[in-house]
């Protein structure tokens, strides 16, 4: 099966993802997948379509490739994303997808919300590593696509290329969650655990930023932002609690979080970032939260080291499961890009 791909935003994790497609031939034809990749959006040089679609190579050439005779156009006069997923809906194929891979706006989620948007309206699947429009407008895109007979499809948006969402989706079936709990920031574990060991708050941060753990702006991650996004994206899934970041009670690190960390690891604990959210079983009242927790020893999530994530899912019959991912990484988040096309391949059946 074709699957002509239009790609909105070319960072790092949507170029790892495009080598992934090309290190993964062999297994996707297995699959019966021949995706296409025929447009790609970025903020920076612009846009570029090309119907019988760009080569491998020729999209880590990007740059290049804007102002070349068989794109649209050079970047002062390149289509926008939107016009692109327009495109893309008028195409001739088996399957039509667009990837949205843009920056995280955690306030209003766009313009990834506007994107998913158009592209469900084009008759475009979506596939996003973004959380924004998951944490900011779930309900209304999911059904969107359930209307339209579309897929939306979002496994990069928490924990990288743990399969999260598909885990419950997938292989827990008459299952009702009650809540869930977890570390799921990675630059903020790395630092708390980097001052466990007597690094200050300021020598951490810094060096979070030289490895490329936390980024130039690493406000996202410190305030606890990034990891309210994830608790909304989770719970407008799971609880189905039609929230954004902005609902959810946030504490972030601070200098003071220094001192808190040894002392916690002195006393046999660790002091964690944890991101939570639980439905009262009589009121039926949400509850959802970012906050500093110093935890017993052997509680699943202190023994969590560097960028480690993990995050426990409350369910009846089930009780409670952990799933841990002990490396993460852009790589991965690339991989669940690809295993979300996987998932799509097969509910388009034969």
């Amino acid at each position: 099966m074709h699957i002509h791909i239009v790609l909105i935003g070319f960072g790092n994790v949507a170029r790892r993802f495009v080598q992934l497609l090309d290190e993964s031939r062999d297994a996707l034809r297995a699959l019966d997948i021949e995706p296409v990749i025929v447009g790609i959006a970025t903020r920076r040089h612009g846009a570029a379509f090309l119907d019988a679609g760009f080569e491998a190579d020729t999209l880590a050439r990007y740059v290049d490739l804007v102002a070349a005779d068989n794109a649209v156009g050079p970047a002062s006069g390149s289509p926008t994303a939107l016009e692109l997923i327009q495109r893309l809906g008028h195409m001739r194929s088996d399957a039509r997808v667009m990837i949205e891979t843009t920056v995280l706006n955690v306030q209003s989620g766009e313009p990834a919300v506007s994107h998913v948007r158009a592209a469900l309206a084009a008759g475009a699947h979506v596939i996003t590593a973004n959380k924004g429009p998951i944490a900011c407008a779930y309900r209304e895109l999911a059904d969107d696509a359930a209307a339209r007979g579309l897929s939306l499809l979002f496994e990069g948006a928490v924990m990288d290329g743990i399969p999260i969402f598909n885990l419950v989706r997938e292989t827990m079936p008459a299952t009702t969650i009650h809540g869930f709990r977890g570390v799921i920031n990675s630059t903020t574990n790395h630092m708390l655990c980097a001052m466990e060991r007597g690094e200050d708050y300021d020598a951490a941060l810094r060096r979070m930023q030289d490895e490329g753990i936390a980024e130039a702006d690493p406000s996202l991650d410190v305030d606890g932002w990034d990891a309210a996004a994830k608790v909304s994206a989770l719970a407008n899934v799971w609880l189905d609690a039609r929230m954004t970041p902005a609902d959810v009670e946030r504490e972030g690190l601070t200098p003071a979080s220094s001192d808190r960390a040894r002392s916690a690891r002195a006393a046999g604990r660790r002091l964690k970032l944890v991101g939570s959210a639980e439905r009262d079983a009589l009121t039926k009242t949400l509850a959802a939260r970012v906050r500093l927790e110093e935890l017993p020893g052997d509680d699943p999530l202190a023994i969590l080291d560097d960028q480690a994530n993990a995050l426990e899912i409350d369910s009846t019959p089930l009780g409670r499961i952990v799933i841990t991912q002990r490396d993460g990484g852009l790589e991965k988040t690339a991989y669940a890009l690809l295993t979300d096309l996987a998932t799509l391949r097969r509910r388009l059946g034969r």
